[in-house]
């Protein structure tokens, strides 16, 4: 079992902050700071459905592990960030990866202008960095269950429950309902019927959002992210298990790229999955998604 201290009892502050993207949204946002001046900078983009909320535990920890300033927030129509009915909402999977993630990262590299800047990103949160302009600011990304899905390239077990999520129960309540009841088909908080259409499209297309890129989607610069990856997977994740986390290295060419996979029995619990590691009962592998 990874073994830790727990700097999270130092004093902190927390301010509530908000962030304006460039098409007019705004976006609620929590800021964690150390008991010190902080000596970096780092942006959490949460996994898709996932509230900003469920990070903050862990963004708490990691202000006062790696001494940093921590920003995390709620994506356009959800959590604190949601202006409405999510029947009525229209935002897609884009809109979150590009354009919010990109507007938490420049108010991030604004308000501490003079320092290091890095990037932590669950699932969707690893994905858009390739379309920020700031991205050759980023000294380090680290992604957490990030990778290319396909419907197809889930464990065995897995298959048959992501074939029926993505052409029959997902399809059916979202035409039904207006929205994807993500509570129920166990996806988190409930999603605009745009952001499922899109995520559907991208997990049963070979290539990925590769297909929406100049389209829905703008032109990604590669090249851009020239600092470090650090690609962690989670051994039992039947939604991105290993393999697909690996792929995810194709988006960033020009980077350094790291792989780690971490293992339920070395963190000391029975399971982890896609959405586990950021909770308390994983925080003896926080130290190896913080690289401390």
């Amino acid at each position: 079992m990874v073994k830790m201290s727990d700097p999270v009892s130092a004093p902190q502050t927390e301010q509530q902050v908000t962030l304006a993207t460039a098409d007019g949204w705004t976006l609620a946002g929590r800021l964690f700071l150390p008991d010190v001046e902080p000596i970096l900078a780092i942006v959490l983009h949460g996994a898709t459905g996932v509230p900003r909320d469920y990070y903050a535990k862990f963004a708490a920890w990691l202000a006062a592990a790696r001494q940093a300033a921590v920003l995390i927030y709620d994506y356009r129509d959800c959590g604190q960030s949601a202006r409405g009915s999510v029947r009525v909402a229209r935002s897609d999977m884009g809109d979150w990866a590009v354009t919010d993630q990109a507007a938490a990262l420049d108010w991030l590299a604004d308000r501490f202008a003079d320092l290091p800047l890095e990037v932590v990103g669950h699932s969707l949160g690893g994905m858009g960095l390739p379309f920020h302009e700031r991205a050759d600011r980023v000294r380090r990304l680290t992604t957490v269950a990030t990778g290319p899905s396909h419907w197809t390239r889930h464990p065995m077990h897995y298959i048959g429950k992501a074939a029926a999520f993505w052409f029959v129960l997902g399809p059916v309540a979202t035409l039904l309902l207006g929205y994807l009841p993500g509570r129920i088909l166990g996806q988190g908080e409930d999603l605009p019927a745009r952001a499922f259409w899109q995520w559907r499209r991208w997990c049963t297309t070979r290539g990925f959002y590769r297909r929406d890129w100049g389209r829905a989607l703008p032109q990604p610069d590669l090249t851009r992210m020239t600092g470090e990856v650090r690609l962690i997977a989670v051994a039992d994740d039947p939604m991105i298990p290993p393999p697909v986390v690996r792929d995810h290295a194709a988006f960033f060419p020009a980077a350094t790229i790291s792989h780690l996979v971490v293992k339920p029995q070395e963190v000391g619990v029975t399971a982890i999955g896609h959405l586990r590691l950021f909770s308390e009962r994983c925080k003896a592998a926080w130290p190896l998604v913080a690289g401390v």
